[in-house]
């Protein structure tokens, strides 16, 4: 199988940031010490998942808010804030807050849907309102509207002491254009690219076609196809890819037999779509990074992205995360034919 045609050009890694309900700060803290590690090791971004009422990080935002005061360089992301539990216009004042502290380092990614769960958290979240909620794409234009800076209200100017802005404050000059969305549909995919938005990628799709076989490569890489065909900068449209990848380079025998025990359990679910939304899961890459890099060139939606945000095991320790971050920026990435970042 020869290389793929894009040489990969930005290498990150995504997190979920768990911690224990006992000592919610170590946890935490562990997560930033991973995203300092990761700009230490030269990677190009790091991504922190979003868990509500879980024991992962809720408030992506505000973690990254830290981040980016304890880092330089690399690029923060959020993979992706479920907009269901947001209010866009809030969000926006956020997004650009962080955006600003972080020197414009700052990658929202974000989707929609009802919040998981929604019957039993609707009255908490929306006591009043949630029959009238729209959890459509519509949610997004609105918070791509107030990032970009389209007015919010009629009203701007004066009022006795006070000064008042039309649009969002503060306003971060191209964080619109580093808006990500989270799709794994063919719909959600042209949607994106029409909108101008950034296409993240994951470990799941929606199987669409009735009936077999199913290959997720291929899925995948018609859906970026898809988007790049729907998106005004066409080919240069940026895609990033986070499927599961655990290189053991360096890892000891304890973890590697963790790790291909881990794998093992969750590639039952990659045989075929899951549930109702027909979902379907990769398998996880374990191996050596060179296994790992051959099987990646041959995998149809990789070759299509320059872009990756490798995401890290749910359950593993921190020493865990420490020795596949390393191997992934030390072997891995030049593996793909990435260069380290300056």
């Amino acid at each position: 199988m020869p290389p793929t045609p894009r040489p990969l050009r930005k290498l990150g890694f995504l997190t979920i940031g768990l911690f224990d309900e006992r000592d919610p700060r170590r946890g935490h803290e562990s997560t930033l010490e991973i995203i300092e590690l990761g700009e230490r090791l030269g990677f190009d971004s790091a991504w922190v998942r979003h868990r509500h009422l879980q024991y992962g990080v809720s408030s992506p935002v505000a973690v990254l808010a830290a981040a980016s005061q304890r880092t330089r360089r690399i690029e923060l992301g959020t993979a992706v804030i479920p907009l269901g539990w947001e209010n866009p216009l809030r969000l926006a004042e956020d997004l650009a807050t962080v955006d600003l502290l972080s020197g414009g380092r700052l990658n929202p990614g974000v989707s929609v849907g009802p919040p998981m769960h929604f019957d039993q958290v609707k009255g908490a979240l929306y006591p009043d309102t949630a029959d009238a909620e729209d959890f459509g794409y519509g949610r997004v234009e609105r918070l791509l509207d107030f990032v970009r800076g389209e007015p919010v209200t009629d009203f701007s100017g004066v009022e006795g002491f006070e000064v008042f802005s039309d649009r969002v404050q503060p306003h971060s000059p191209g964080l619109g254009r580093r808006l990500w969305y989270g799709g794994g549909s063919l719909r959600s995919a042209r949607w994106a690219g029409e909108h101008g938005m950034n296409l993240l990628t994951s470990s799941v799709v929606k199987a669409e076609a009735p009936e077999g076989p199913y290959d997720f490569a291929e899925i995948q890489a018609a859906q970026i196809r898809a988007f790049r065909a729907a998106h005004p900068d066409d080919e240069a449209a940026r895609v990033s890819q986070g499927l599961v990848v655990i290189p053991t380079d360096s890892a000891s025998a304890g973890q590697r037999a963790r790790y291909e025990e881990y794998a093992a359990r969750r590639t039952p679910r990659t045989a075929e779509p899951q549930g109702p939304a027909r979902l379907l899961f990769a398998p996880d890459l374990v191996g050596t990074s060179a296994e790992i890099a051959e099987r990646l060139h041959a995998h149809a939606g990789f070759r299509e992205v320059d872009e990756v945000a490798f995401a890290l095991p749910f359950t593993f320790a921190h020493e865990d995360y420490v020795q596949i971050l390393t191997d992934m920026a030390t072997k891995l990435g030049p593996a793909l034919g990435r260069r380290p970042a300056a």
